[in-house]
């Protein structure tokens, strides 16, 4: 049977080799797992609040160990994987502090409003949960927290890459006191994960990576009834308004564009900018970023390290080498030497990107920023919506009040981030639209999208 191989993009070094389970053991860790829920169900939400605080406590205990790991796995910054961390602890206790008030029964009416009526939230089992490398403990977590308060159980399908996340974030959960079997992890490969979606006691499938994945994982949770949650790729639009803080806008683009070497579903990687401020932010912009420090991920210094991988280092040389072609000018990096040290690709700019190319339409995962002109606020938005993603963007501009009518009634996103840029926040709903994906994590939603919404009606 085939292995796993972990690598460290840093170095391509080789970290540990796993064994991929068969088809048989799989299954096994999912009949566990249903019936670990069976006992799990039974207890009430207030008193799954204890163990997810303990799970919280003992994260924050091992994040330099977590951290150190991630950072081995995908070569993210060290500093990077203790926020991460610290993101997961805060998770746990955000959905510990209003789990129990989001999912308690609620009293209605029926019949005219003359009889009584309960609406509950009761879960519903197992939760297959397939994941990417790019946050290897934020990406399980943020599943894990909402289904664990809602009741269900969680199988975990990581990337194959960061393995070791994984089987540690398990066996951390399992050290805080979290019964066996609520949350496992499975070493499969797409055959097998296929048929675990098709299990008749895995209930729902939730998944985030490309939309090419994604549409396949869709497909087969279709064919089998399951209902699915999917957050997708994105070309989050960054848009710089005529009367934005243009200083401001540059350094927020940058740190937006480079946060975790570049590789978040919501960077910011398409910046829109209008013609009135295009050549100042467009000089300032690219003055930082050749001038941003690549190295060693594990160094107080370092700002870019290493892509994940060689697949994704060969991608993104694809992808540029494919915009340049289709006649977008190349404004610093993009020519990234043979480092046999790791796979580190530059800091790059491409400007006057075109329809068509990989830099307008595609997602750039890696540390390229497009810019593309405008020749007002208005076209500014319309090309911020010329896209088949919707996942995130962002407003710069000095009227506040006008940059929230722009995000509420035209960006066609999930999520818009105004004079500002961040990742994930615990109270705050996260998710897209179109080849983004569909449903909602994080501010109380991902707690009710696996839940069975039941009426109880009374005479």
């Amino acid at each position: 049977m085939p292995d796993i191989q972990t690598n460290n993009p840093a170095t391509r070094e080789p970290i540990e080799t796993y064994a991929l389970m068969s088809k048989e053991a799989a299954f096994e860790k999912i009949e566990n797992a249903h019936s670990a829920f069976a006992d799990w169900r039974q207890i009430s939400h207030q008193d799954r609040v204890p163990y997810l605080r303990d799970i919280a406590e003992v994260l924050r205990a091992n994040a330099d160990r977590l951290a150190d790991l991630m950072t081995r796995e995908t070569g993210k910054l060290l500093r990077d994987g203790k926020t991460e961390v610290e993101l997961c602890a805060r998770l746990f206790e955000y959905t510990a502090d209003n789990g129990p008030e989001e999912l308690a029964d609620e009293e209605r009416t029926h019949s005219g409003g003359e009889k009584r009526g309960i609406v509950t939230y009761s879960p519903i089992g197992v939760i297959y949960s397939v994941q990417p490398w790019n946050f290897p403990i934020y990406q399980p977590v943020r599943v894990l927290a909402a289904n664990l308060m809602a009741g269900n159980s969680v199988i975990l399908k990581h990337a194959s890459i960061c393995t070791g996340s994984g089987l540690l974030l398990r066996d951390l959960c399992l050290e805080a006191g979290l019964p066996k079997g609520l949350f496992d992890v499975v070493l499969v490969g797409h055959d097998v994960s296929d048929e675990i979606i098709s299990h008749e006691k895995v209930r729902a499938v939730t998944m985030t990576g490309s939309d090419e994945a994604g549409r396949h994982i869709g497909q087969k949770a279709t064919e089998a009834l399951k209902k699915t949650v999917l957050e997708l790729g994105s070309n989050d639009a960054y848009v710089v308004l005529e009367d934005a803080d243009i200083e401001f806008a540059i350094e927020t683009s940058v740190k937006g564009r480079l946060y975790n070497n570049g590789e978040t579903c919501v960077a910011a990687k398409r910046f829109i900018v209008t013609d009135a401020v295009y050549d100042r932010f467009v000089e300032g912009f690219v003055d930082q970023m050749q001038n941003i420090k690549t190295g060693d991920p594990t160094a107080d210094d370092t700002q870019l390290g290493p892509v994940s991988s060689e697949e994704q280092f060969e991608t993104l040389k694809e992808q540029v080498a494919e915009s340049i072609s289709g006649g977008a000018a190349l404004l610093c990096g993009g020519a990234p030497e043979e480092n046999p040290e790791g796979w580190y690709y530059p800091a790059t700019v491409l400007a006057d990107c075109k329809p068509g190319t990989p830099a307008y339409d595609d997602e750039l995962f890696g540390p390229v920023a497009s810019i593309i002109r405008a020749t007002d606020d208005e076209d500014a938005m319309r090309i911020a919506n010329d896209s088949r993603y919707g996942l995130g963007g962002g407003i710069f501009s000095k009227d506040e009040d006008k940059a929230i009518g722009l995000a509420r009634d035209h960006f066609d996103t999930g999520m818009v981030r105004i004079n500002s840029f961040g990742a994930a926040d615990p109270n705050m709903p996260f998710g897209g639209v179109k080849d983004s994906g569909y449903g909602r994590e994080h501010g109380g939603f991902g707690m009710k999208e696996f839940v069975n919404i039941k009426a109880i009606f009374l005479p």
